[in-house]
């Protein structure tokens, strides 16, 4: 039976859930508006420069420790089930954290190309004028590469331009902040500040180690990885992975089962990365950090859930599903989820959703996955729909839902 959809107002609510007026953009364009605020608060001399740029630097790389995501995380979803709905809703949107990231970065380099036009104005000592723009070099090459589109194409590139180019930062910054200051330099404003930054960069890589994986392919498409190196992540969490760490890591969905130690991750076939390990399995691989907190995390904001996931998306769903914390509904559309996933794990999540949608698409088609949302969310009389998907799929669910008047999350691929 066809679910009967709401109508996708056009009022300027809805209107202003859709890109590009998505809390990412909201939070990035606030940050630029305080820093235009503070602009006018009183004369641009080097100092109040200085701490313009060090402030937003801070932002930008504090906003993104594992730590403080996590913190972000549970104060947000804190919120009691007593309070309304749309102040939940709102609250569910807390992995838009990404805008204060790049509204810091923009604002850092904005803030640092305005110094160095006055150091170099004022003609200071050479070996700070090319510090200065040494910095200014390696900052706009991190935000050129980190454009969407050139970032979606040239993904490695952008991963290595932001880790190697923000250790190069790192340095820089240090000694430009001592060429700045001279022998005050210790124990100055921008000295603690500094401190905390390379900190927060520093933490995850503290805790990097290789680790021993169990991973069977149910098929060609999949393998699923087992780990159980001391580690048991929350429900809602990620991890990190590599084979060359200083090259390129990839962030899989946590899959705990309640009453167990360790976790499994559910690798599909998407790309050279992902490939190659589902073909050569190997037996141990690098993880660093600790389990950061994602979109998933956020359906304890809610009395019910629908959760949409396509093809390995079942992956973030399953810890969630096995909890039960949350009462939840699953629709799932996948190919041959069988043949794919094996008998074993569609088993293990039939166990625990026998009412679950399951659409094959080898045999069924493509589906309709927002009116099977709709559906879902009527019929379980659900508060949200959280949709695990590839991008185009989750913008369009979520963005349709949300139109809709239905609470709806997904990723937004910002970090």
């Amino acid at each position: 039976m066809t679910a009967t959809l709401p109508t996708a107002t056009e009022s300027v609510r809805a209107r202003l859930k859709r890109r590009p007026w998505t809390h990412h953009n909201r939070l990035a364009a606030a940050v630029v508006a305080g820093n235009v605020v503070a602009a006018t608060a009183g004369p641009l001399d080097v100092g109040v420069l200085t701490w313009l740029v060090l402030g937003n630097l801070t932002l930008a790389v504090v906003i993104r420790q594992q730590l403080v995501i996590n913190l972000l995380f549970r104060l947000a979803t804190a919120a009691p089930l007593r309070r309304s709905l749309r102040l939940r809703w709102t609250l569910g949107k807390v992995y838009h954290f990404g805008g204060l990231h790049v509204g810091g970065t923009l604002c850092a380099t904005a803030w640092f190309f305005v110094l160095t036009g006055v150091l170099t104005a004022r003609g200071g000592p050479a070996a700070l004028l090319l510090t200065s723009w040494a910095i200014a070099v390696v900052l706009t090459g991190m935000i050129v590469l980190a454009l969407p589109r050139l970032r979606a194409r040239r993904h490695d590139l952008f991963e290595r331009s932001h880790r190697f180019g923000g250790w190069s930062l790192l340095v820089l910054f240090t000694v430009h902040s001592v060429l700045l200051a001279g022998p005050d330099f210790v124990g100055s404003g921008p000295f603690w500040v500094l401190l905390v930054v390379v900190t927060s960069v520093a933490l995850p890589w503290l805790r990097l180690r290789r680790v021993p994986v169990r991973i069977t392919r149910p098929s060609p498409h999949v393998a699923l990885l087992s780990f159980d190196y001391g580690v048991t992540p929350f429900a809602g969490s990620s991890t990190a992975l590599s084979r060359n760490p200083l090259l390129e890591w990839h962030s899989f969905a946590n899959v705990p089962a309640p009453g167990r130690t360790g976790f499994r991750l559910t690798v599909s076939r998407a790309g050279d990365w992902t490939g190659a390990l589902i073909d050569d399995l190997p037996s141990h691989l690098w993880v660093k950090g600790i389990p950061t907190a994602g979109v998933g995390n956020i359906d304890k904001l809610f009395r019910r859930v629908v959760w949409v996931a396509t093809g390995s998306g079942i992956g973030p769903c399953l810890p969630h599903l096995l909890s039960g914390e949350t009462p939840a509904r699953l629709v799932w559309s996948t190919r041959h989820p069988r043949r794919t996933y094996g008998d074993e794990l569609v088993d293990e999540i039939l166990a625990v959703q026998p009412d679950a949608v399951v659409w094959d698409t080898d045999s069924a088609g493509k589906p309709d996955l927002v009116e099977l949302a709709l559906s879902a969310h009527r019929d379980f009389d659900a508060e949200a729909v959280i949709c695990i998907s590839n991008k185009k799929t989750t913008w369009h669910v979520v963005e349709a839902l949300e139109a809709r008047g239905v609470p709806a999350f997904g990723a937004i691929w910002d970090s």
